[in-house]
């Protein structure tokens, strides 16, 4: 298989439209299996691959089991290859170009509770610790722009944090008091990690480990999955961002407002908040009527 045009792609995807590093290695690994599939099946030319195989290939994922939204992204990933190869004439005939996208159930996102935040806010966190969860949960940012903070995005006396979400779209979001004292103390904590580990003064990179290595988008997982073992919740970074939302929103917020927080490009992804609060409404409703 010519991984010439793979190569191609992939730098179409992050030259022209903009895409983050995670977003285009996904690409890589979705289509990479999808060519090793073909030539498993003696065809080793891209033209060569025809409807036939795309179908296979997905009922080949659902067999071992991958799950609906694995499977959709996948999918997504084929169209956007062949519909940019025949846009490019490396092909006549794009065979994903009726390849229907699977229906994902509709699953409202897991959201913690005030209690539940304050809870592991007042445990014994470390200053790095306690600015991770301010400004996951006070400002519903995404890991992956959590850990690619600047000190330059951080303006402590406007108090907002300016970030770069998918397809480095920036925005701003503002933050309180608690983030506000939460990035003081872990300022003080980092220039003596800096002295320490005699590390450049002009270090840019925000979130910093004491043993002066950036902090990983790992690190936070695994911290946060520890976080979650003290309330008894299987939790991720991204629980964090749809409390911001959730509790926004039972609070009154506009539902524009909680978008652009978000970064949402489409204010459907957006709506599904409203969903969670709904719920929540019943529940509070039924469990004192009864």
């Amino acid at each position: 298989m010519d991984i010439q045009f793979l190569s191609e792609y992939l730098e179409f995807l992050e030259v022209e439209k903009g895409l983050s590093n995670n977003t285009i290695d996904a690409y890589r690994n979705d289509l990479t299996a999808f060519f090793d599939f073909c030539q498993s099946r003696g065809i080793s030319e891209i033209n060569k691959i025809d409807r036939a195989e795309l179908n296979s290939f997905i009922m080949k994922l659902r067999e071992e089991k991958y799950t609906p939204s694995s499977v959709m992204r996948k999918v997504a990933s084929l169209r956007g290859f062949f519909k940019w190869f025949c846009a490019n004439e490396y092909g006549k005939k794009n065979p994903a170009q009726t390849l229907e996208q699977p229906k994902l159930p509709k699953r409202l996102p897991k959201v913690m509770t005030i209690d539940e935040l304050n809870s592991i806010l007042n445990s014994n966190l470390s200053v790095l610790e306690q600015l991770i969860v301010e400004l996951l949960y006070g400002c519903g940012l995404r890991v992956s722009e959590l850990v690619n903070l600047k000190l330059t995005n951080i303006d402590i006396k406007q108090k907002y944090v300016q970030c770069y979400g998918k397809g480095s779209k920036e925005r701003i979001v503002p933050f309180g008091n608690k983030a506000k004292d939460a990035i003081n103390k872990y300022l003080k904590a980092r220039e003596v990690i800096i002295l320490e580990h005699k590390l450049s003064s002009n270090l840019k990179t925000l979130l910093i480990k004491e043993n002066g290595n950036k902090v990983s988008r790992q690190d936070v997982y695994n911290f946060i999955r520890k976080q979650g073992e003290k309330i008894h919740k299987h939790i991720s970074p991204h629980t964090l961002r749809h409390s911001f939302a959730t509790h926004l929103l039972e609070n009154g917020a506009d539902l524009r407002v909680v978008q652009e927080l978000l970064g949402h490009s489409d204010v459907a992804t957006t709506q599904l908040y409203t969903h969670i609060t709904k719920k929540r409404l019943k529940e509070v409703y039924f469990a004192i009527k009864g």
